[in-house]
């Protein structure tokens, strides 16, 4: 199902169930964010293939996310902080720039991964997670953890883990969640010997 999406090209990569807090002083992206606040309604972040943050709208991998802001604040005047909590990803079919600068996505939906189970090959992947989890908490974790969902554990090891953007985008991009978790299990193996 197509539909049109406001995109936000950062330097990071999200990934469904995930969150991440934004700072937004461009007037672009304030406009967006207000309007996304007042209707509840989402927005893409995809990562920036060619330019930049700030300034000419940069062009962005065909691959997003769509975000849901969860939370916001003004603690300084024109300065936005939010909170958002990603949802499912998307493809990007065509963009246009408004006057503003700010990009939108002509998008189609991703199928959402379903739960697959972890192969026994591939638990030090979930023993891991457990062991950031217990170090950081739940706030950077929220309840429901799926320890036995290799789509939520690798999700959680892509945005965590010290990677190249380009692979976080690759690994965002796949459908195959046993294939992520092997790939991410052998950058985990590399770097512990």
């Amino acid at each position: 199902m197509s539909d049109t999406l406001p995109l936000f090209p950062l330097n990071t990569v999200v990934f469904p169930g995930g969150q991440l807090p934004l700072r937004i002083f461009e007037q672009r992206y304030l406009d967006m964010v207000k309007q996304a606040i007042a209707d509840n309604t989402p927005f893409g972040i995809c990562i920036i293939r060619e330019g930049s943050e700030v300034g000419t709208p940069a062009v962005p991998y065909a691959v997003g996310t769509r975000v849901h802001i969860t939370d916001w604040d003004m603690p300084q005047t024109g300065i936005l902080h939010i909170d958002t909590q990603a949802a499912e990803r998307f493809v990007v079919r065509s963009t246009r720039t408004e006057p503003s600068g700010l990009l939108i996505g002509n998008v189609d939906a991703v199928s959402v991964e379903p739960a697959s189970a972890i192969p026994n090959e591939l638990e030090l992947a979930v023993e891991i997670l457990r062991h950031i989890i217990d170090e950081y908490g739940d706030a950077h974790f929220p309840m429901p953890h799926e320890f036995d969902n290799a789509v939520w554990v690798g999700y959680r090891l892509s945005e965590v883990l010290p990677l190249k953007r380009s692979i976080k985008q690759n690994l965002l991009e796949m459908n195959d969640s046993v294939m992520r978790l092997r790939i991410l299990t052998n950058f985990l193996k590399k770097q512990i010997n």
